[in-house]
């Protein structure tokens, strides 16, 4: 038997949406009345096709009953941790302390300048800041623990005094041991918890929230000709296989957040494949997180080779997740990005 998956689409915003949704035309994202939508798209690896949600009761039984249970995850009110999922999206900020990250190596990688940066960040309005000791970019060389520690321990020793979450960006369970001694709200393992044997366990006796990340390969290898059959159904199943894990584990708690992994082992085409139908990742029931900001599919798709330049690819690609119910946004143009979403949803929403 075919193996089916829902995605919303036809998305209504604002008054225009909270009206439809009142006089049940349409359904939120998240508890969100704010976005909703109207259509799904039923979708195999054979065939799709699309139907109003009116008409979802004269589809079979079978059919039906998986619809049905998706919808109930695309609709249920998401909040995580101490956030309230319904001004989407939330941005979260990023601080590299590192020599060598793709866009701001070098920058923030003394504790001085990540504090001052952090305290800006929160100035602004950011809720969430993710620190990391360790580039996992494209071609980038494994860091030792020792070395990656030394780079982030002056930071968390200061941490406990900054008014955010603050997510740890790393793929070893010993950093996210030491770190957690400070302050840890939630671990960001771009390796969607496959590198280190030990992080499941660690997740599981502290019961922090943290992110299922997709990527495919290693930084050294990852962008040599990565391969799906489908590369949207493909990375839906490895959520779906991830989470059963999780659970087998024992980690029962719903702090999860979904990252399909934006350049991490994917062509332009399987990037670009990614973000138009991001929605898919809904029905799966938790918060979706991208990270867009300046990545090498804007210098693809707009020929801009310097990083730095790509803030207009960057807000573009942020209005479109946005209005894709997409619930958290990681950012190195913080000011830029949120002003830029203030101003959109000033004209789209109200």
């Amino acid at each position: 038997m075919d193996k089916y998956y829902t995605k919303p689409c036809n998305f209504y915003f604002g008054k225009q949406s909270e009206k439809k949704v009142k006089n049940k035309q349409s359904l939120p994202i998240g508890g969100n009345r704010s976005i909703s939508f109207d259509t799904i798209e039923i979708v195999s690896r054979k065939n799709k096709k699309l139907i109003n949600i009116k008409k979802i009761s004269k589809l079979s039984k079978n059919l039906r009953k998986k619809i049905n249970s998706d919808i109930l995850n695309i609709k249920k009110r998401k909040n995580f941790k101490n956030l309230k999922l319904k001004n989407l999206p939330i941005l979260m900020g990023v601080i590299n302390m590192t020599p060598d990250s793709f866009s701001d190596g070098g920058k923030f990688n003394k504790t001085n300048s990540a504090i001052e940066r952090a305290k800006n960040l929160i100035k602004k309005g950011c809720k969430i800041i993710d620190v990391g000791g360790e580039s996992t970019r494209p071609g980038s060389k494994e860091v030792s623990f020792k070395n990656e520690w030394k780079r982030m321990k002056g930071f968390f020793k200061k941490s406990k005094s900054l008014n955010c979450l603050i997510s740890l960006d790393t793929r070893k369970s010993k950093i996210m041991e030491v770190a957690s001694k400070y302050k840890v709200d939630l671990v960001n393992d771009v390796s969607g918890l496959n590198y280190d044997i030990s992080t499941i366990n660690f997740l599981k006796k502290t019961k922090k929230p943290f992110v299922i990340h997709h990527s495919k390969g290693l930084p050294q290898n990852m962008q040599k000709k990565p391969n799906y059959k489908n590369v949207l159904l493909d990375i839906y199943d490895f959520f779906e296989n991830k989470l059963k894990i999780i659970n087998k584990n024992g980690i029962n708690h719903k702090n999860i957040i979904l990252d399909p992994g934006i350049g991490f082992g994917k062509n332009l085409k399987h990037n670009i494949t990614l973000l138009k139908h991001v929605s898919i990742f809904h029905s799966l029931g938790y918060p979706v997180m991208l990270g867009i900001s300046r990545k090498r599919f804007i210098k693809d798709l707009a020929g801009i080779n310097d990083s730095k330049e790509r803030i207009g690819g960057t807000i573009s690609s942020t209005m479109w997740l946005m209005m894709q119910g997409v619930q958290i946004l990681r950012v190195h143009d913080f000011n830029e990005v949120n002003q830029a979403i203030k101003v959109f949803k000033s004209l789209k929403f109200k």
